[in-house]
């Protein structure tokens, strides 16, 4: 039986592996810690392994099974009552929908995300799930639903930069 602190090694191995470019090297990683913290019946750090994992898998060009892995991470987070753990859970499977070009439901998603990040009050995590939506938005035709969007992930933004506060006036220059 793994004890929590292999597990954790394991995890960091997994991220130093991700940060050098070895995704799926690092979905392997994880994969088996995921299964560590399973025999210890951990879901939580079992949860935060899938989507690390999810998240690996996605940068190695393997959407559907990013998707599968980031899929019930979700309900995991909800059942402890962590928005943002559940708001990133939510943001990923976003991010496989949208790589799978199941745009609508990708969508759906990054707004969910959006309002799990509101919820907990992290106004720039809120910012780049809207992002990801204005750009959906953008890519199907969508530009005025796009700059709606924009606007929005400008104003959740806790320090915007210069730059961002410069394209916010001109959205809403825009939007008159």
């Amino acid at each position: 039986m793994p004890t929590v602190e292999e597990l954790q090694k394991l995890s960091q191995t997994g991220k130093l592996s991700f940060e050098a470019g070895r995704y799926e090297s690092a979905a392997n990683i994880f994969e088996s810690a995921i299964k560590g913290y399973a025999v210890l019946g951990d879901q939580i750090n079992a949860a935060e392994m899938k989507n690390n994992m999810s998240v690996a898998l996605l940068q190695a060009g393997k959407a559907q099974e990013a998707l599968d892995a980031a899929l019930g991470t979700d309900e995991v987070f909800a059942n402890i009552q962590d928005l943002k753990r559940q708001g990133i859970a939510v943001g990923n499977q976003a991010a496989a929908l949208e790589a799978l070009k199941r745009n609508d439901e990708a969508l759906a998603a990054y707004e969910r995300s959006a309002q799990l990040f509101a919820d907990a009050g992290e106004g720039d995590m809120r910012s780049i799930v809207l992002k990801s939506a204005a750009a959906i938005k953008l890519k199907s035709g969508r530009a005025a639903e796009s700059a709606f969007k924009m606007i929005g992930s400008l104003e959740a933004k806790d320090k915007p930069s210069i730059f961002e506060r410069i394209l916010k006036f001109f959205l809403h220059f825009l939007q008159r």
